[in-house]
């Protein structure tokens, strides 16, 4: 077992200044720019971190399990990062009245700043303070740098023009995942906005018809927005074999086109099952 390359089979504090091994300092950076990256993308679909801000303290106990050398730590967060990658609402809708950039960039500036300066002041301190200022500084370096991404790449909220007719003819896209779900009953078609960010709504159309709708809710009340979890009321007939929807994402301009086709219930008895 000697033999064996690992953080917990050494003396934490080496005497090349570091208190962890270069391959686990690489693993746990390739972390940490994995899940900035994924901060990133998040940001710019207007999402900011929920519980997946749990990869930051993470990461900090796989640093403290190494200086400690109590592998329990390292499986705790293991465990946490874990969470934070598959939590079911890891990311959030940023809230429409985000202050500007700049205000929102200070308290992750100061973390930037901070964890930097802890970093840099490591090779110089104590061995026994390095314990301490290790996680500390990578954690709040990490932290911050997240924090300025989803302040410089989350899109900024403007006022846009109600969604038209003039939609229908425009070119759209078609999400590879869907933003809204449809479930057909005796009422007509429910949509569900699955999206976890809220959808503008332009209008929809039965398949096959060239036929141009408002969106209403459950109650008849014409909606111009669908907020996440929230359902429209389609009234579709037993005749109809799906819908058309134009919409868009709050903070983009480009129109978006939702389709769904399903076997009408007036020939459900002829329906071939695969």
């Amino acid at each position: 077992m000697n033999g064996l390359c690992s953080p917990f089979n050494r003396s934490p504090y080496d005497t090349d200044g570091w208190p962890v091994s270069g391959p686990l300092l690489l693993a746990l950076t390739l972390i940490a720019v994995y899940w900035l990256a994924r901060v990133g993308r998040a940001a710019r679909l207007s999402l900011r971190p929920a519980q997946a801000w749990w990869a930051v303290p993470g990461l900090a106990l796989l640093l403290l399990a190494a200086l400690l050398e109590l592998p329990a730590l390292f499986g705790v967060g293991a465990a946490l990062l874990l969470l934070s990658e598959f939590a079911p609402a890891a990311f959030t809708p940023a809230p429409a009245d985000l202050p500007g950039r700049w205000a929102q960039a200070g308290w992750p500036l100061v973390g930037v700043v901070l964890g930097a300066g802890l970093l840099t002041a490591l090779p110089g301190a104590p061995a026994a303070e390095q314990a301490a200022l290790l996680p500390l500084g990578a954690a709040s370096l990490l932290a911050g740098g997240a924090g300025l991404l989803g302040a410089l790449l989350i899109p900024p909220l403007h006022r846009r023009a109600p969604l038209g007719f003039q939609v229908r003819w425009n070119r759209t896209v078609t999400p590879e995942w869907p933003d809204l779900s449809v479930t057909v009953t005796e009422q007509g078609a429910y949509l569900k906005n699955v999206s976890g960010r809220a959808l503008r709504l332009a209008g929809w159309s039965p398949a096959g018809l060239n036929a141009w709708y408002r969106v209403r809710g459950p109650g008849g009340t014409p909606l111009l927005e669908l907020r996440s979890g929230q359902e429209a009321l389609l009234p579709v007939t037993a005749q109809d074999s799906g819908v058309r929807v134009w919409y868009a994402p709050l903070r983009a301009d480009e129109a978006h086109l939702f389709r769904a086709d399903w076997t009408p219930p007036a020939r459900a008895e002829s329906r071939v099952l695969n």
